[in-house]
């Protein structure tokens, strides 16, 4: 009992770890919600579910592929995939999106701080890169306790956000299909399932390294498998959920920059105050596998090196980050990576499916 007892536990750690990873300002904000699903009316919704399937085969393949190879170099995901040319570019390339994707994060968690309290952004901008840099610090599985903890509690508190924005104006959701290509709502794409396609593209240059890494770590290939699953169930109910929520709120959200905020300052003023809390906690578990990703694939941890070059980065997030407008770094860097992402899921699907024996890792590694 006791071993069925950990395994549960393993599992919910996982999928939290999973969900949390990709919760970050832009969804916790909405506006990724907003412009890859809400922004197509009824047809974002069925890029929901693609982004659901997209997610289930990509995060059960990362994790089995890292535990099947323990990889010495995380980011040796991509050779194992792609083979050695491809691979070395993906390499690269994940890693300067990854730091990118981090310098967002320190934007947004300024951003948000500032509408909500009328903070300077660098209060929330330092604030970020102290907490994200201490917590990579102390190590991977460090990291995946920490932000598999609080993975469920975002996924939960997202979905009752946008229940409440359905009940509170349900006829609002009835109109929305109609009202929506009236609202000039910026979009990810020019249709619904490039959109979908695009977002699970940038995503998986974030979950490549660290599922891989949590599917090494892990003691079973079953319990990271089945973390990935519950992950991406948790974490694509909450984007229907969500985006069906801001849909019912159309009128109110259309054109806000924190659009979620709305719903929340709709149920409650101090439902705003704690939602503007768990967009920062969103950003927070985001960042902190983001900057993890980018210094172990340049040092090994639990050196001194390891611990400069964190430090060191997360000053030069708080530079750029603080200084480049939020959404246009959101808008411009997801979008146009996404695409690459796709390219990657190509490849994925040719190596399990048998077609590729030149990108075995093992052979790579010879």
């Amino acid at each position: 009992m006791e071993q069925q007892a950990r395994n549960v536990k393993q599992i919910i750690i996982y999928a939290g770890a999973f969900v949390a990873f990709l919760v970050g300002s832009g969804f916790a904000t909405g506006q990724e919600i907003m412009q890859y699903f809400v922004s197509y009316g009824f047809k974002g919704i069925l890029g929901a579910l693609v982004v659901f399937a997209l997610f289930l085969y990509v995060g059960t393949s990362f994790v089995s592929a890292g535990n099947k190879n323990k990889f010495k170099n995380r980011n040796d995901i991509y050779t194992y995939y792609c083979g050695k040319i491809v691979g070395t570019f993906y390499d690269y390339f994940s890693v300067i999106f990854i730091f990118m994707s981090f310098i967002v994060m320190i934007g947004g968690a300024g951003a948000t701080l500032q509408q909500q309290y009328g903070l300077p952004t660098y209060v929330g901008g330092i604030g970020l890169a102290v907490l994200a840099g201490i917590t990579v610090i102390f190590g991977l599985n460090r990291i995946v306790e920490v932000i598999g903890s609080i993975g469920p509690i975002i996924a939960v508190m997202a979905i009752g956000l946008g229940v409440a924005g359905i009940l509170m104006n349900p006829g609002g959701l009835s109109a929305a299909n109609q009202m929506i290509p009236k609202l000039g709502l910026l979009r990810a794409s020019t249709n619904w399932l490039f959109a979908a396609g695009s977002y699970v593209g940038f995503c998986m240059l974030w979950l490549a390294a660290f599922m891989s890494s949590i599917g090494a770590e892990a003691q079973s290939r079953k319990d990271a498998i089945y973390g990935a699953i519950f992950g991406a169930v948790g974490f694509s109910l909450a984007v229907i959920v969500v985006a069906l929520g801001l849909m019912s709120n159309i009128e109110q959200v259309a054109g806000s920059m924190i659009p979620s905020l709305i719903l929340a300052a709709n149920i409650h003023p101090l439902m705003a105050i704690a939602f503007t809390l768990l967009v920062s906690v969103g950003i927070y578990t985001t960042a902190v596998p983001l900057l993890w990703t980018v210094v172990v694939r340049v040092t090994e941890e639990n050196t001194r090196r390891f611990q400069i070059l964190t430090f060191v980065l997360a000053v030069i997030g708080v530079i750029i980050g603080l200084k480049v407008p939020f959404d246009r770094l959101v808008n411009i860097i997801y979008v146009i990576n996404g695409y690459v992402g796709i390219l990657l899921l190509a490849f994925m699907i040719v190596k399990d499916a048998g077609l590729s024996k030149g990108a075995d890792y093992r052979l790579a590694k010879e």
